[in-house]
């Protein structure tokens, strides 16, 4: 075996970490200094970008254009550290006690840092395989970028074997996620003085409502779960996650607004598991407008990953656990991933990268050591693999 890819991928994850790319903001800048990266090693590459150009994937091949390749999908952008007690600058990578500590360490540039790490040799092998690297944008905030760029790669590519997506899973072959819809509701009121309530609406009163219409959805859905799902938690799982109205104590709030997320595996829809809410939102907007005609409920489903279903006998699946050496049991998670999206565009899918997801989105976010070696071994295993005849 030829030299360990570790390091490589020590101080690649670093110059990634060192980049503030939370969703918010834009990830120009390390998709450009990836691009350099890859210019300096002859790996041809282009951008799928957003609509306005502010944000972009990358898609990049190493080797023949030729069938049979495998895809290494990642995401570039991180969730926010605002509010967070971190006791190290988060954009900074910090090693102790085994743990390589800073934002997107774990989720997931971590496996980008692996992906990049092997790209040198990559180059200069004499592949038989094909190895397309797929770095996405705004998978944080619904999986918004990747859709484009799996369209790109269905269309222009030769058809790839296998698609690995590099969420953290402690570097075990995971063949399954529940999907993830978003809705944003926004009820409207009518202001007027808190004494006076009975000439208003509020806005923060009927949301109320709904609010605790969701909680009673939610502690059904959990009570109503199919024992024998291999998720946990079982079924689907619905939380209010932001919730913003009102403008003083003495107003009746002109406006309220809340954001809730639906973790379903399928195969009802989001829609037809929230439908008695969907009815009830509909008929409290009859009787807003009622009272004001000015006032009502809007319910808006802003995103909607589809879920990951196991694959029979999966191409991928079969792949990942032989770069590991993985022989436990069928895994799925509960959180979503871009693999939904892949599987959807027919391809043969499978999640498996370093660190676990117990550390994502946290203050003090970390992978450990042993986790990114892992990940470099993944990694060399992969290029004996494309240059197999």
């Amino acid at each position: 075996m030829t030299a360990d890819l570790y390091p490589a991928a020590r101080a690649l994850l670093a110059e990634l970490v060192a980049f503030d790319t939370t969703s918010r903001g834009s990830n120009l800048p390390l998709i450009a200094w990836v691009e350099d990266y890859l210019d300096g090693l002859g790996v041809p590459h282009r951008r799928v970008p957003n609509a306005d150009g502010s944000k972009t994937n990358l898609l990049a091949t190493i080797g023949p254009a030729a069938p049979g390749g495998v895809v290494l999908s990642g995401h570039t952008d991180v969730v926010p550290v605002d509010g967070q007690p971190w006791s190290t600058d988060p954009f900074e990578v910090v090693e102790k006690g085994g743990r390589i500590y800073g934002r997107g360490t774990c989720d997931m540039k971590g496996f980008l840092a692996c992906a990049l790490a092997a790209a040198p040799e990559l180059a200069r092998a004499d592949l038989k395989r094909p190895v397309h690297l797929a770095f996405s944008y705004d998978e944080e905030i619904g999986c918004l970028g990747a859709p484009e760029m799996i369209d790109v790669i269905r269309r222009e590519l030769p058809a790839p074997a296998v698609v690995v997506v590099g969420e953290p899973t402690n570097m075990e072959a995971v063949n399954g996620h529940k999907g993830i819809a978003t809705f944003h509701v926004t009820v409207t009121g009518r202001e007027v003085h808190s004494s006076q309530p009975h000439l208003g609406v509020s806005a923060v009163m009927e949301a109320v409502k709904l609010m605790a219409s969701l909680g009673e959805l939610a502690e059904r859905l959990q009570n109503d779960a199919d024992p024998a799902s291999p998720f946990t938690p079982k079924g689907p799982t619905l939380t209010i996650g932001i919730v913003h109205g009102g403008t003083a104590h003495n107003i009746l709030a002109r406006e309220c607004h809340f954001v809730f997320d639906l973790r379903a595996p399928g195969p009802r829809t989001p829609e037809q598991i929230i439908a008695p809410f969907l009815a009830e939102a509909a008929d409290l907007d009859r009787a807003l407008k009622a009272r004001a005609p000015e006032a009502g409920v809007v319910v808006e489903m802003r995103t909607n990953v589809p879920p990951f279903a196991p694959e029979v006998d999966g191409a991928a699946e079969a792949f990942a656990r032989r770069m590991t050496g993985d022989n436990g049991p069928p895994r799925v998670v509960a959180f979503a991933a871009e693999a939904g999206q892949f599987q959807q565009a027919g391809f043969s899918t499978v999640i498996c990268g370093p660190g676990s997801i117990d550390q994502a989105h946290q203050p003090d976010e970390y992978v450990e050591v042993a986790q990114l070696q892992r990940g470099a071994l993944f990694m060399r295993r992969l290029i004996d693999w494309a240059t197999e005849v």
